[in-house]
Formats: C-alpha cells, structure tokens, sequence
C-alpha cells in the first residue's frame, strides 16, 4: 500500500479541494484529487508549456465538465506518471483547456494545478481516502 499524503485546501469557505503532488517527465506538479472526474485530465496550456506540444494526439471525443461547456479533448501518454512511490508506466491521460480552474485558483492567489487526478486511477489502484489524516491509500488490485 502507497501512502501519499493530501493538501486539504480551503476555497475561501466554499468548500474545499484535496490536492496532492504528481511528477511527469521529472517535474513536480500539485494537482486536485477529484473522486467526481472518470478520467484523469491536465491542462493543455501547462503541457503546452512545460514539454513537447507535439506529443499531443486530437481525440475524436468531445469532452464536457469541470465547468466548461464541450471541448475538443486530446490524449497523451506519459512514460512514467508518478503519484507518491506509484509510477504508473505508459499512462493514457486526456488533456482539456483547464484554464477555468486555474483562473479561480489564481484570483484566490493560489497556485495553478496540472490538472485532476481522477476516477480511472483510482479505481484501478482502489483508492482510499483518509479526510482526518489527509491522505490517499493506493495499491495494484487484482
């Protein structure tokens, strides 16, 4: 079992968002823990800046959600997508315009996210989330 630890982020009394670190392609990102996302997403604009906009693949599908109405979606695969010790190998993640959130973060003058840690993970990984000690159990089911 993997333990990795949450930050339990106020948003200015109207809730709150759980955020924990990710690395991909050797840089460290905070991203939200988002047990209402089937899929895990970043955000374009952030894989456009920070690695190779050209390993993006257009998706057929058009995504909704996370606030925003229907968006073209895109994929990438990460080589090594690592979330606490867990190193997922060759993960498929959607990559949207997340430009809505990290405009919300950054009028709280907080910092911007990479994107969302989703369902897809943690169900393959039987996430289990810990609200009194703020941390996110994962381990390889069966």
């Amino acid at each position: 079992m993997i333990v990795i630890p949450l930050i339990m982020l106020n948003l200015d009394g109207d809730g709150f968002h759980l955020l924990l670190e990710v690395a991909v392609f050797g840089k460290k990102f905070k991203a939200v823990l988002d047990t209402g996302a089937s899929k895990s997403v970043f955000d374009k604009h952030t894989i456009e800046t920070h690695f190779n906009p050209d390993e993006l693949k257009a998706t057929d599908r058009v995504s909704s959600g996370l606030g925003t109405t229907n968006m073209q979606s895109f994929v990438l695969k990460i080589p090594d997508l690592q979330i606490g010790d867990l190193h997922l190998q060759d993960w498929e993640i959607a990559v949207l315009d997340l430009s809505s959130i990290n405009y919300t973060y950054e009028k709280m003058s907080l910092e911007p996210v990479l994107g969302v840690v989703g369902g897809d993970i943690l169900t393959e990984y039987g996430g289990i989330i810990n609200y009194r000690d703020h941390t996110l159990s994962l381990e390889k089911l069966k």
